[in-house]
């Protein structure tokens, strides 16, 4: 797994990330929406236990606070960005 950061800022971040066939993101957690798209290949997007199987051209939202996986179909490039609202470090 090849990652590239394309564009880092305090409100988000863009990479472009290369998956050799079966190469897994592990199953995390993050506190902010990820926008991930598609760019070439075949891949298994799992958030909170449902399977969605992307191919290139497609994207997907997951949402905050989610778990979620990825697992390469077959070879893939994807871009993944993430958007930072702000409002995760406001407290009540």
């Amino acid at each position: 797994m090849i990652i590239k950061t394309i564009v880092k800022k305090a409100t988000g971040s863009i990479r472009s990330i290369l998956f050799d066939e079966g190469d897994v993101l592990k199953e995390k957690i993050i506190p902010f929406e990820t926008f991930i798209f598609i760019v070439h290949g075949k891949a298994d997007v799992v958030i909170d236990g449902v399977h969605t199987k992307l191919r290139a051209g497609q994207s997907i939202v997951v949402p905050a606070h989610t778990f979620n996986s990825i697992t390469a179909l077959t070879g893939i490039e994807m871009l993944s960005t993430i958007i930072k609202s702000g409002y995760e470090q406001i407290s009540y």
